[in-house]
């Protein structure tokens, strides 16, 4: 616990403010999410316009450093790149080689058991 006056106000003061940037965060990320979600259901006319109130939180968010700048800009160039290609497209099945798979099928030999430990000398 602080013992003087000024670290008691520093302790109020950063409750306040971690309090206040949990919020913005949690809502930067709240809107990031409705964003992706409207990309992925094919609705690029709505994510575009909740993107332009993203980008406009963020740098808020970034001018009193809740997140650092260069973070801002990477959030806002992958969202905006996600709106641009649009949903992504389904994973590919995966091409296993014959070698590989026959080799993966093939049943294990079973192990040889172990010889008993001897007794411990007393």
């Amino acid at each position: 616990m602080p013992h003087t006056q000024s670290a008691k106000k520093r302790l109020r003061q950063s409750e306040d403010r971690r309090i206040h940037n949990k919020d913005r965060m949690t809502e930067l990320k709240s809107i990031k999410k409705k964003i992706l979600r409207a990309v992925h259901d094919g609705h690029k006319q709505e994510a575009e316009t909740l993107y332009r109130d993203f980008t406009k939180r963020l740098d808020q968010a970034a001018s009193v450093n809740t997140i650092h700048k260069n973070a801002a800009a990477r959030t806002k160039s992958r969202v905006a790149h996600a709106i641009a290609v649009g949903a992504p497209a389904p994973a590919a099945p995966r091409v296993v080689k014959a070698e590989s798979a026959a080799k993966a099928s093939a049943p294990k030999a079973p192990k040889a058991p172990k010889a008993p430990k001897a007794a411990p000398k007393a």
